[in-house]
């Protein structure tokens, strides 16, 4: 405990025994009002849950607590076979999953690296059916009795509420049946109740009174995200809602569509229909209604669905959105969460980093904050140039072995209407031998061609005005130099066989080229030296060659 003042109480090493309420009072004060006054503690730990998709060949990812934290995450890491992967805002892995035994995926939020989730790997995938293996944690707890065990669970990709009336008057049989025929018998189940857990029944089946008006809905445990549609029973006040998808990632200025459909036993048509933004945090609940103006439209053309659609998407938008609707008596809305969409830009990573030496593996990923489609069509621009169709088929760009032409700047972008793009990222390739670059290399052989002949030039002159006129008239004859990496060919057709030879200088090192200068700048003085007819010729070539 803290000092007087600030009644603070601190617990270490959190345990789920430590879950409870707690209270501070004064000695002579009424326990009862203390407790009425305390505070819930919920300890929560971390799990990576495993969502499927549409495809039937994928899941999502999503890192995720079992309740809400007190402090908003800022930054989530991303761990593959525990080797960090990058670090995002976004709670979702960047991509979409396929079924590999031998890669276990975690998640950690920063600043609690200590605490990170359980490894999970995607062991198979099907239309029906996907099967995880924990290495250890609470959602092995129902399929054995040590949750430091690890332990594989087979869900269902798909959850539905089927009706049965049943032989007692007044009462309906509801099942929470599955699209997967591999599900395990001691598989756990929730049910809902007007969006409300229903008497914390696990079985598969409820039986419930036919007379309620409430909603009814289910989920198979450990994958709660993937909720059944909403079923009315006999009441004809019963409306019901259902999102079509309940998780949506969108490209920032992209436009995407929310579809929500509507049932009534009577159908009668609702009065009114509105859709609601709603950001959630552990501080604040702010919902906003959506008005239907600006980049914002709602269709409602459709028999019992209603879509909402944002145009120009800014990272703002990120929110849960939700569909209400008016009767003659009340207002409706879902009573499960709303569609929760999260918008992300485009950036580029670069493996094992953005400066590299040359014959490394190089691997360039057009990143997101949360997972597109698999369909989504990739580009990927070099120098501001797009490449060839064989080389951009995928959000993955490989370099291997990389080379220095590699080197420069890459962006990526996704096909649409606009072909939304990511900001440059540059990559650099060093050289393998040393630190000098092609270009510094380049620059030495220049220099060197210039003072050569300037040298020759001086001791010409030197030799006129010492009052020895050279016999024959001096020339230096260089052909001009090509641009690129490697100096060209600088010589002159041989005269005479008694004509003094400057051979031509190959640089084998760069870290060879100083002392190659010092030797010849000495041959070049020795050549002059000993030249008895002045006239200096340079045959065949002189060529810098830089190896690296």
């Amino acid at each position: 405990m803290s000092d007087e003042s600030h009644q603070n109480l601190t617990i270490k090493d959190l345990t789920d025994r430590d879950e409870n309420v707690y209270c501070c009072r004064k000695n002579g004060d009424n326990p009862i009002n203390c407790w009425l006054k305390g505070i819930k503690l919920h300890v929560a730990d971390l799990q990576v849950k495993v969502i499927p998709t549409t495809d039937g060949q994928t899941v999502a990812l999503i890192c995720s607590s079992s309740c809400p934290l007190t402090e908003e995450p800022a930054v989530y890491i991303w761990y593959q076979n525990r080797e960090v992967l990058y670090q995002d805002w976004s709670p979702w892995y960047q991509q979409l999953v396929s079924s590999e035994e031998a890669v276990r995926y975690s998640c950690a939020i920063k600043g609690y690296e200590d605490l990170r989730a359980p490894e999970v790997s995607v062991d198979s995938v099907t239309r029906s059916c996907f099967k995880v293996t924990y290495a250890k944690g609470t959602m092995c707890s129902n399929k054995q009795t040590s949750e430091e065990e690890p332990c594989s669970i087979t869900y269902p990709t798909e959850v539905h509420v089927e009706r049965t009336f049943g032989a007692e008057p007044g009462w309906i049989t509801l099942k929470c049946n599955t699209n997967c025929p591999l599900t395990d018998s001691e598989t756990s189940y929730r049910w809902y109740k007007g969006g409300y857990l229903y008497e914390n029944i696990k079985r598969q089946q409820a039986t419930v009174p036919r007379s309620s008006n409430e909603t009814f809905s289910c989920a198979v445990k450990g994958i709660e995200d993937l909720h059944s549609a909403e079923v009315c029973l006999d009441d004809p006040n019963c409306w019901s809602i259902n999102h079509v998808s309940r998780r949506i990632c969108a490209l920032e200025g992209s436009s995407v569509n929310i579809s929500s459909e509507y049932s009534n036993p009577n159908n009668k048509k609702p009065k009114s229909k509105l859709w609601f933004k709603i950001k959630r945090s552990v501080k604040e609940y702010v919902q906003e209604q959506i008005k239907a103006e600006g980049g914002v439209k709602y269709h409602d053309n459709m028999k019992n669905q209603h879509i909402l659609t944002i145009s120009n998407l800014k990272k703002d938008d990120s929110a849960e959105y939700t569909f209400i609707l008016q009767d003659d008596k009340r207002w409706k809305r879902s009573d499960s969460p709303g569609v929760t969409l999260v918008v992300t830009g485009l950036k580029v990573e670069l493996s094992p980093s953005a400066v590299v030496t040359e014959d490394q593996r190089v691997t360039l990923t057009c990143s997101t904050s949360c997972p597109l489609t698999d369909n989504t069509n990739y580009i990927w621009f070099f120098n501001s140039r797009p490449l060839t169709p064989t080389e951009n088929h995928n959000k993955h760009l490989v370099l291997d072995p990389v080379s220095s032409q590699h080197a420069g700047s890459y962006a990526c972008a996704v096909r649409s209407h606009n072909n939304i793009s990511s900001h440059v990222k540059t990559l650099t390739v060093q050289s393998k031998r040393g630190q000098w670059t092609p270009a510094a290399a380049a620059g030495v052989c220049a220099a060197l061609l210039v003072i050569i002949p300037l040298s020759v030039f001086c001791w010409i002159r030197k030799k006129r005005t010492s009052g020895q006129p050279p016999t024959n008239e001096t020339s230096v004859h260089m052909e001009q130099l090509n641009p690129g990496p490697v100096f060209e060919d600088v010589s002159a057709p041989p005269t005479d066989q008694n004509d003094l030879v400057y051979s031509r200088v190959l640089f084998l090192r760069t870290t060879q080229i100083l002392s190659t200068a010092e030797s010849t700048s000495l041959r070049t003085t020795q050549i002059l030296s000993t030249a008895e007819s002045g006239h200096i010729q340079i045959q065949n070539r002189i060529r810098c060659t830089t190896l690296l």
